[in-house]
């Protein structure tokens, strides 16, 4: 008689064969929201064909193997020439090219670029985080780029293309380009006023060498990066191309490739500069006012990476309770599990709803001359540091407890949970980590009163729909009222202002019940300390199946 105890039963099948995008309801409302009605059904179309490859058994494994196989560095070539080349697993350059050629780098030339660009980085981020890292560096480095034509006028067309092209080459000879960023410094970290990399200027005018160290360089193998350097009259922003224009490589000394927590399929990278040609990009001294630009792009990725991260963590959480049966019944049916579900619901979908609207800014922002554009990169200029805090923030302790619905079986790697967790602390750290934008939130406070107006004008636009938001909104004023010893209450006053921005969102847009928990818990404080504290009395059971990752 043949065994049964291998018959498999009571296990949630593979969540695979949907489209990523169209499954999510609150991006799909975003997207509708914040889209022009005329370039609406190209973009849906485009993202759904997206969200489908996101949702696909191939591309989830292409994920897989990325994460499993991480980058290796190759310093020198087989006769002991130096190369300083990355080599990555063939799914990274798949997961690579399909991220380009959906225009995740082509924000800044395409009409409602930015909301359009920022949902698709958030649906293809969910199948591998790691290789979002180049996607980001490429298209931040435009606005910096800007601040030198001549440059902009080399290197743009090919940032933005949607061309992905892998081979060290000169520009010339390049139909798509990825960039990177080196800051960091060993010495200082965050601080880089302290950088020490010294630019020595060169005959030719914007020319100059550069030699130093760089502890943290990200996407090393990239075509340029955009680099810190102290020139004759201060600390500089600059371009290093990777290729010289003879073919030549720019002396460009990868050390080492670093042993990161997660992030794993990406390289990130300790490099030496020893007479390496760099362009100087805006003017000497202002180096940090110029790569600003570049930072605060790839500080709304960090919530958008984040968000993603935290989107993926909860369908997988939903999907699993949905087919696990336990104590005689669905588990989605427990009073107790609906409650941990709805809390990491709401949570997921402010972070989206939020990523959405700074998306919106950066796209009515573009034009300076255009009505309410001025207001919109105000808002942006508090906005973005207030949400890459708090979302980075909330999203270890959502994906830790959303593993756990799975219970056991979340802890194991082929449930892919343990590299969502790992993942989840990166974009609290990258980029400037919770006190860098604590502390620049509060300059903002006391020198730009245009970026707190804007803000409390975005707040304002739903006062009156709810008692609790109109409450928590009068208890921020109180709290800005005093800005004096603000800085050891600064996260305090970032983590009221993220929250009372999520209630102002989604009690414009959200679902009734989605709004109604979020005031109840995050507003009104009717909350404990864990996710699956939510007041019984609230509609939880719908909160729940709008999260659901569902066929459209």
């Amino acid at each position: 008689m043949a065994a049964r105890t291998h018959t498999v039963t009571n296990q949630p099948p593979p969540l695979t064969g949907y489209d990523v995008f169209a499954g999510d309801l609150a991006l799909w409302e975003a997207v509708g929201r914040h889209l022009d009605p005329a370039l609406l059904p190209e973009a849906t179309a485009e993202l759904s064909l997206l969200g489908r490859a996101a949702g696909s058994a191939q591309v989830q494994r292409w994920g897989a193997l990325a994460n499993e196989n991480p980058p290796r560095l190759r310093t020198h070539d087989r006769y002991g020439h130096r190369v300083d080349e990355v080599e990555f697993h063939p799914a990274w350059h798949r997961l690579l090219g399909k991220g380009v050629g959906a225009g995740l780098t082509a924000a800044w030339t395409t009409p409602g670029g930015h909301v359009r660009r920022a949902a698709g980085f958030l649906v293809w981020s969910q199948v591998e985080a790691g290789h979002g890292c180049p996607l980001s560096m490429t298209h931040a480095a435009v606005p910096a780029l800007r601040a030198e034509p001549a440059l902009a006028g080399v290197w743009e067309p090919r940032l933005t293309s949607r061309t992905y092209d892998p081979e060290l080459r000169t520009a010339d000879r390049k139909a798509g380009a990825l960039f990177g960023m080196a800051m960091t410094e060993k010495q200082g970290g965050s601080d880089v006023r302290s950088n020490a990399t010294v630019a020595r200027p060169l005959a030719e005018p914007g020319a100059y060498e550069l030699t130093g160290h760089k502890w943290f360089c990200s996407a090393p193998m990239s075509d340029g990066f955009l680099v810190l350097a102290r020139a004759p009259e201060g600390l500089s922003c600059f371009l290093v191309p990777r290729v010289l224009p003879d073919g030549t490589r720019n002396p460009f000394a990868i050390q080492r490739l670093k042993d990161k927590l997660g992030n794993r399929s990406n390289a990130s990278a300790e490099v030496e500069f020893d007479g390496t040609l760099a362009h100087r990009v805006g003017d000497e001294g202002h180096g940090v006012r110029t790569i600003i630009g570049m930072v605060a792009a790839t500080r709304l990725d960090c919530v958008l990476g984040s968000a993603a991260l935290m989107r993926q963590a909860v369908a997988q959480a939903v999907h699993h309770v949905t087919y696990r049966e336990a104590f005689g019944g669905p588990l989605v049916d427990k009073p107790l599990m609906r409650n941990v579900l709805a809390d990491l619901a709401v949570e997921s979908e402010a972070a989206t709803v939020l990523g959405l609207r700074l998306a919106a800014a950066y796209d009515a922002a573009q034009d300076p001359g255009a009505p309410g554009a001025a207001a919109e990169r105000a808002l942006l200029r508090l906005a973005v540091p207030v949400a890459k805090y708090w979302v980075t923030k909330r999203c270890t302790p959502l994906v830790a407890e959303a593993l756990e619905c799975l219970g056991g079986n979340g802890y194991v790697e082929e449930s892919g949970m343990p590299r969502l967790l790992r993942e989840s602390p990166l974009n609290s750290i990258w980029e400037g980590s919770g006190n860098v934008q604590a502390l620049d939130v509060l300059r903002a406070l006391q020198r730009e009163p245009e970026a707190l107006n804007a803000f409390l004008v975005e707040v304002g636009r739903a006062r009156g729909a709810d008692d609790r938001l109109d409450r928590a909104i009068r208890d921020l004023l109180a709290e800005l009222a005093d800005l004096g010893a603000l800085e050891a209450r600064a996260r305090r006053v970032v983590e009221r202002m993220a929250l009372v921005l999520q209630g102002a969102l989604l009690v414009r847009f959200a679902p009734p019940a989605v709004a109604d928990v979020f005031c109840s818990s995050r507003l009104a404080r009717d909350w404990g300390g864990a996710f699956g504290t939510l007041a019984p009395t609230l509609d939880l059971a719908s909160v729940v199946e709008r999260a659901r990752p569902q066929p459209r």
